[in-house]
């Protein structure tokens, strides 16, 4: 087996259930209509449960990785990358999801369930690559956002 290790490549693809669980209520119309899907929120489920039981969970959760892990030069740099991209990621959903609720886009009745159940099947694709791409041992090449990663990575 080339390239990083096994345990590098799990961290790695661990990282992407950070934006997912931001994107998880986004689906709840699309769940409503193929119920099989709930099943989809399980591995994102203890991150979920973090960020609601502790008071700012979901920034302390984002200042451990941004600080433990992402500027710590000792970690592996497959690992501090995808973590960063999922940051990244995150923080964009974090951005639609304040526009949902500052503009009503959920009370549009089917434009907002449509653009909602968007948002939630891009992060679907777009964490399924990075896990994937992760599990491969090689970085989940997104166009513009893995550029900003190196970036803040050199």
């Amino acid at each position: 087996m080339q390239g990083p290790p096994i345990w590098q490549r799990l961290l790695a693809a661990l990282a992407y259930l950070l934006p997912w669980s931001d994107a998880v209520p986004f689906g709840r119309s699309l769940v409503g209509l193929f119920p099989p899907l709930q099943w989809l929120s399980l591995p994102a489920l203890p991150i979920m449960l973090l960020q609601q039981a502790v008071p700012f969970g979901g920034f302390i959760l984002f200042l451990v990785l941004f600080l433990a892990v992402v500027r710590n030069a000792n970690v592996p740099y497959l690992i501090r990358f995808n973590v960063l991209q999922a940051i990244l990621v995150d923080i964009l959903l974090i951005l639609v999801s304040l526009a949902f609720q500052v503009f009503g886009l959920e009370g549009l009745g089917f434009a907002g369930r449509t653009l909602a159940n968007t948002v939630f099947l891009g992060t679907l694709l777009l964490a399924l690559f990075g896990v994937v791409e992760s599990l491969r041992g090689r970085e989940a090449e997104v166009p513009s956002l893995s550029q900003a990663v190196r970036m803040q990575l050199y």
